[in-house]
């Protein structure tokens, strides 16, 4: 994926990307499956940005979705790229540390605490 110069993504805050997933909203989290395991959102769909171009087809064309990553800027890069190619997408700005201070539900796969 290519580097942007400039962002324009729109962005939700953690709160407010917290209560949409809530509600049934689509979170596609684009970190790295070593940070997924550290810990995620329970309702997360993980395709790391590595991967993202060989499987954008698994990303819903027809809902809105959101995207996370750890601090707000990768998921910032993928936001720009999916909207290029059409999708429905909004950044979660401050990523899973915002989400996490937002009081947002972490979890782990397996046994440990979840650090993100």
């Amino acid at each position: 994926m290519a580097e942007s110069s400039a962002s324009a993504s729109a962005e939700l805050t953690s709160a407010e990307a917290i209560a949409a997933t809530a509600d049934g909203g689509w979170l596609l989290d684009v970190r790295e499956q070593d940070e997924w395991d550290r810990g995620h959102a329970p309702t997360a769909h993980l395709i790391p940005m590595s991967e993202l171009q060989s499987r954008v087809d698994e990303i819903p064309a027809d809902k809105p979705v959101m995207v996370i990553c750890h601090s707000g800027a990768r998921s910032a890069r993928v936001v720009d790229f999916l909207s290029q190619e059409g999708y429905d997408v909004v950044n979660v700005a401050g990523g899973m540390m915002g989400w996490q201070s937002a009081g947002g539900v972490v979890v782990v796969d397996g046994t440990g605490s979840a650090l993100v």
